[in-house]
């Protein structure tokens, strides 16, 4: 037998032959990763500023080396729960439909008070309920979100049939503007975390409460609908349930509603309840009738109506159109109300009519500005 020796540059030329190989597969192929997604994240600590003469510290300077990037996460979901900020995916002209954008609060926009506040809460049979506080302090004047001084016509805008769908649910939050309120279900699955993270970008936030409509079983609030059927005692335990799902809200307005908000017997305790915790209620002007002043004054709950609805045509012209409407009715009595649901359309409409309002000389507050006060009494339609 022999044996064969191979020569260094026998063995050189090989491995080379191989390296090339590779090459010409990968460009013939295409880089079995090119089409995964590849973030890359560099956080500074602190900047090391040396004092004139003398080199900085290797502690200093290992302090300033940028930080190991993190672990690549595989949902948006995840992304919000490692970093705490809202991850959504930008739809319209605006940007392309798979581009991610986040967008954190404004370091130096309005604070709204922690939430749950000690002071205001009270343990139930479902868990934690707001109360009145020592020296009748309201949930209501608390957990409002300031209004922000100046001068001019003012509009409040109530959105309500958030936490019930991730994506719309994070898209209000982020787009639009912190003044605009926003009222949750008691049904989404982390009703909690959503109405925390809406209030952690300055939006004031509201329980949003099932009641019976007229063509009730055929439209159906939900297993913990108010109803007219109900004796007192079981709509109050329905309307705990729905208060000790998450905390921090300033009133309670309805989800359809018509049937239960027009029989007094049935509806004047639920708005004891809700006056006696320190809440106001919010109509959300869905139903012709409203709610009949004298109720109103009987139960003495802080209340004011919706006079606009955005979205009862959803169609964007139309939704234009009822945004005109409610500036015009702005400038002529000072101070006007809307309500719209949580659908992508009414979403962007109000970002987009909203970005140049300051400029037409128009403020937004947060709806609680209909709720406190007078103002409650003035803006407060019923039939």
């Amino acid at each position: 037998m022999q044996t064969l020796a191979r020569s260094p540059r026998a063995v050189a030329a090989g491995v080379g032959g191989g390296v090339l190989t590779l090459l010409g597969l990968v460009l013939l192929l295409g880089d079995p990763k090119a089409g995964e997604p590849r973030v890359q994240l560099a956080i500074t600590v602190r900047d090391v500023v040396p004092v004139a003469g003398r080199p900085a510290s290797p502690d200093a300077v290992a302090a300033n080396e940028p930080a190991p990037a993190p672990k690549l996460q595989s949902s948006a979901l995840e992304v919000e729960s490692a970093s705490g900020v809202t991850v959504v995916r930008a739809g319209g002209s605006a940007a392309p439909a798979e581009a991610v954008v986040i967008r954190v609060p404004q370091a130096d926009a309005p604070k709204l008070a922690p939430a749950p506040d000690p002071r205001l809460t009270e343990r139930g049979r479902h868990g934690t309920l707001p109360k009145l506080g020592e020296g009748r302090i309201r949930p209501l004047d608390v957990y409002a979100r300031p209004e922000e001084p100046g001068t001019g016509p003012r509009i409040a805008i109530v959105l309500t049939g958030l936490g019930v769908g991730q994506a719309a649910t994070a898209s209000a939050i982020v787009k639009l503007p912190p003044a605009v309120s926003l009222a949750f279900s008691p049904y989404g699955n982390d009703a909690e975390r959503s109405a925390a993270r809406a209030r952690a970008f300055g939006h004031e936030i509201l329980l949003q409460a099932p009641m019976e409509p007229f063509d009730f079983p055929d439209s159906d609030p939900g297993p913990q609908g108010l109803l007219t059927s109900a004796k007192p005692p079981e709509n109050a335990d329905r309307l705990a349930w729905a208060m000790s799902r998450f905390s921090g809200y300033v009133g309670v307005t309805n989800f359809m509603g018509a049937k239960f908000m027009a029989d007094a017997a049935a509806f004047e305790p639920v708005l004891r309840d809700i006056a006696a915790r320190g809440l106001g209620f919010l109509d959300d002007g869905t139903n012709a009738r409203g709610v009949a002043r004298d109720l109103l004054d009987k139960a003495k709950v802080p209340a004011a109506r919706a006079e606009v609805v955005l979205d009862a045509v959803p169609r964007p012209e139309a939704i234009d159109r009822e945004l005109a409407r409610l500036e015009a009715q702005a400038r002529t009595n000072g101070f006007a109300l809307a309500s719209g649901s949580a659908q992508p359309m009414t979403i962007e409409r109000i970002a987009r009519w909203s970005r140049e309002l300051e400029g037409r000389g128009i403020r937004l507050v947060p709806a609680s500005v209909a709720l406190r006060g007078a103002k409650a009494m003035r803006v407060t339609k019923a039939d």
